[in-house]
């Protein structure tokens, strides 16, 4: 498996306001994805992906689409290239994409579910109001007795299991703050509350997950043709059946970022693109297992340099 490579497309916060703009100005293929991406939402997407405002791209509705947009692009360049995944993942919308990747979705179709998936999270989240944040230095068993205890407050559970000593918690204003308090009380180097607009990855998600499940029984899902590792359980999948359970199941589960990794590196994967905006997931990767070489796909520079070295 050395001169392969498995794609890793991230999630919601690594958006930025110009994103896909050079690769736009500069690839017709991208050009006429992105295009096509306007005319089937039915909205200038590009222009809150290039121009913002950042308030704009931050809300939900449109980060989950500009993001989803972003890895896909990239991943078709690499693709016209010649590299194609022999495995891949997704942190948490992210998901979407690498099931575009591996020709278990279509570009349509998982566009609109990811504009969907963001409308029905941001009006869930203002339905019921919530909250996130980071804990850094606890290891995961003290997180989740963390959350244990302060549920005495309000609901809060782990949501993102993103590497060693790397956890995002989730739930009620009441039940995140006093689980914060209590992080802290137990020698947590960094407690900070997430600007988000909902409790992502927890129980407060679940008016979204009925829709989007609806939505995913009227969607076609494919067989995938290299395997996918699912935020659920950090396991590969394959079938449409499975593949539809997990991302019904994503909405209120923790994202198991970490054991996805681990579970692909120990499955043999040692070369990695992160396809999209950033390198939110290369940092953590490195903070997983230093040994894997990962490498960052987001700007037309990357396009030309990694094609030109393979």
């Amino acid at each position: 498996m050395n001169d392969s490579f498995a794609f890793l497309f991230p999630g919601q916060g690594s958006q930025y306001v110009g994103m896909m703009k050079d690769v736009y100005d500069t690839s017709s293929t991208a050009r006429e994805i992105i295009q096509a991406a306007d005319d089937l939402l039915e909205f200038k997407l590009s222009n809150v992906c290039f121009e913002g405002p950042a308030e704009v791209l931050q809300q939900t509705e449109n980060t989950q689409p500009a993001i989803f947009l972003h890895g896909y692009v990239g991943a078709t360049l690499l693709g016209e290239s010649g590299i194609q995944p022999v495995a891949a993942a997704g942190h948490s919308l992210g998901e979407y994409t690498a099931l575009v990747a591996a020709q278990a979705l279509s570009f349509e179709d998982a566009l609109r579910l990811v504009r969907l998936r963001g409308e029905l999270m941001q009006k869930a989240g203002e339905d019921q109001p919530g909250t996130m944040a980071a804990i850094i230095g606890l290891d995961a068993e003290t997180v989740v007795t963390v959350c244990n205890i302060a549920r005495q407050a309000g609901i809060v559970q782990p949501a993102n299991f993103n590497a060693p000593g790397q956890i995002v918690i989730s739930g009620s204003i009441e039940g995140v703050t006093e689980a914060m308090e209590e992080a802290r009380n137990r020698g947590a180097r960094l407690v900070k509350e997430l600007v988000v607009s909902g409790a992502f990855h927890s129980p407060l998600m679940q008016s979204a997950q009925s829709e989007l499940t609806d939505a995913l029984q009227d969607t076609a899902i494919h067989d995938a043709v290299v395997p996918v590792y699912t935020n659920v359980t950090g396991e590969p999948v394959d079938s449409p059946d499975k593949i539809r359970t997990m991302l019904r199941d994503q909405l209120i589960s923790p994202v198991q970022w970490e054991l996805s990794m681990q579970n692909m590196v120990g499955d043999g994967y040692k070369n990695y693109f992160e396809v999209g905006p950033g390198k939110v997931l290369q940092g953590l990767f490195k903070r997983i297992d230093a040994s894997v070489k990962i490498d960052t796909i987001d700007s037309w520079n990357d396009i030309e340099r990694i094609t030109q070295l393979h």
